[in-house]
């Protein structure tokens, strides 16, 4: 089976083709504006933007897996996550039809149901409140549409809360950074529940969709269960890197002070900066999700949310390390 991944450079997709290569019944090639740090063996450089591009280099695939995307808070300028997200999704799109091409699984977000909402499923109405979440859900509504008229096609969507692991630098690494450091601020209370996933889990999720779900059109959020608040996350670093951790409290008030004042700052020296007051408002939010529908196929994660959390923890901050490559990401 050939399976084309496009934007697979990255942290997930890096992961994802690590994986794939361990079975010999796959052909793979990952198309992706940058080359890759271990897999250029089967790495072409091309521009999910050009049609050009994207109708050369899915010739021949059995499935497609879309990954490219522009995600971090900082984007500029902001056409850029619309030119990428929901226009790459429709020159994907266009690009399978000529090649004959009729599998896709997409990588969306949670971020499509915005901020502080009870535990939603997959149904749940949609809120984005950053530029990424409405460009994900966009390009959604581009794939609904366009299966109205493809209903032969097997669409696979994927909403996955944060995605952590090994090299990974994104907002639950620097968060386990400040907590295993010591300097760590508590915003809050600490009993806001933070969904998490483990890339291994994640990529583990997308070879089973490839293997088990062939036929449909379907949508799953993807969490690793059960949810930690911030008070049982400090208490795991403790736990795996065996060392006390004090907290400080503040105030959230407190805490959305703190964050305009880095806002304006950043805004000064004409660099971003590890505060922010979006970072700030999305550590203090509940970000519970459903998985019941992603429990409900059969899928077995390799690893507990735990086992997730300790073996990132022992790669980052307790064995050496033998290289210094690691990924970019919120």
């Amino acid at each position: 089976m050939k399976v084309v991944m496009i934007g697979a450079s990255g942290f997930v997709g890096t992961r994802l083709i690590d994986l794939l290569k361990t079975d010999n019944n796959y052909e793979l090639k990952n198309v992706d504006l940058l080359s890759s740090h271990f897999f250029n063996d089967v790495t072409v450089i091309g521009d999910v933007r050009k049609q050009e591009d994207m109708d050369k280099e899915l010739s021949g695939a059995d499935v497609v897996v879309l990954l490219a995307a522009q995600h971090r808070d900082d984007v500029s300028p902001v056409s850029l996550y619309y030119d990428t997200n929901v226009g790459g999704m429709e020159v994907t799109l266009k690009a399978m039809e000529k090649n004959g091409v009729r599998r896709l699984i997409f990588f969306s977000s949670v971020a499509v149901y915005g901020l502080n909402k009870e535990n939603p499923s997959e149904d749940h109405p949609k809120d984005p409140f950053n530029h990424y979440g409405k460009s994900k859900w966009q390009a959604e509504q581009v794939l609904q549409e366009w299966h109205s008229s493809h209903s032969d096609w097997n669409i696979n969507i994927i909403r996955p809360t944060v995605i952590f692991g090994e090299r990974n630098r994104g907002n639950v690494y620097n968060l386990l950074s400040q907590i295993s450091s010591g300097r760590f601020l508590m915003v809050g209370k600490g009993t806001n529940k933070k969904s998490m996933a483990y890339v291994g889990n994640v990529v583990a999720f997308v070879k089973f969709l490839i293997e088990e779900k062939k036929s449909g059109y379907n949508v799953y959020n993807y969490i690793d269960k059960p949810d930690f608040d911030m008070n049982e996350l400090i208490a795991l670093v403790e736990k795996v890197l065996n060392k006390h951790i004090p907290s400080i409290h503040f105030p959230y008030w407190m805490g959305m002070m703190g964050g305009y004042c880095f806002d304006i700052l950043a805004k000064i020296l004409g660099r971003k900066l590890a505060i922010s007051s979006v970072r700030v408002k999305k550590f203090c939010a509940t970000t519970e999700f459903d998985s019941s529908k992603m429990q409900s196929t059969g899928f077995q994660p390799p690893y507990t949310l735990s086992e997730g959390l300790s073996r990132t923890l022992e790669f980052e901050f307790l064995h050496p390390r033998k290289d210094d490559i690691t990924f970019k990401s919120e």
